[in-house]
């Protein structure tokens, strides 16, 4: 786990044309996302596929990382953030976050955006060919973590080969429970592989370039 300075981020919602300051308290982030490793160690179970085991695992919906967090938060002595299980449902309603929790959880967009421009006020951190996977270099599949250049905070992967789930909610008012992803995948082209980059779904859904990164509250 990375650990991360408090700051301030301006987040962009490139939709609605509007710019919106975040505050954000010291945390620490993984400096990868979750691998097919990690999480068939902690769960046991993990989608079928010819990816090696040290590429990010996809195919993983928000409650499932939810659900990976407090396992692996209980597996190791830590305070689950989420909890109980029994307690989602289909739309992830009930589900809350203790922030004071020391488990794991899923980073807040502002944390995320955060940690990936690592101080950068450019779209990406560095050159997309040397930081990231994307539709111009992944030869259609997903690569292993950490095989591009780190940004200056040490995290590999913000930006392409995977997209990441985050705690917040989209936009309720209009989308209901959709959950925020960051950070574009293996598939994208360059457009979509930005700091400021958003996009959503339902907490059920998965597919081969979602997956996930660990945060714990500092």
């Amino acid at each position: 786990m990375i650990e991360i300075p408090g700051g301030e981020i301006v987040l962009r919602d490139e939709s609605a044309k509007t710019d919106r300051r975040a505050a954000v308290r010291p945390f620490r982030i993984a400096a990868c996302p979750v691998t097919r490793a990690e999480y068939h160690a902690v769960r046991g179970d993990a989608t079928a596929s010819a990816a090696g085991p040290d590429t990010p695992v996809t195919e993983v919906s928000w409650l499932d990382a939810v659900r990976f967090c407090d396992l692996l938060s209980r597996a190791e002595g830590l305070t689950p953030c989420y909890g109980p299980l029994d307690a989602y449902g289909p739309d992830a309603e009930g589900v809350v976050c203790d922030w004071t929790a020391d488990g794991y959880r899923l980073p807040t967009e502002a944390e995320w955006e955060y940690a990936c421009r690592a101080g950068s006020r450019e779209v990406r951190y560095g050159e997309l060919d040397a930081i990231g996977w994307y539709r111009g270099n992944s030869r259609g599949r997903i690569k292993d973590v950490a095989a591009k250049e780190p940004n200056a905070w040490g995290l590999y992967d913000t930006i392409g080969n995977v997209w990441e789930w985050c705690w917040d909610v989209y936009d309720p008012e209009v989308y209901g429970p959709y959950r925020v992803f960051r950070g574009g995948g293996w598939q994208d082209p360059p457009r979509g592989c930005r700091a400021s980059c958003r996009r959503k779904s339902h907490p059920t859904f998965r597919i081969d370039d979602l997956g996930f990164r660990l945060a714990r509250s500092a």
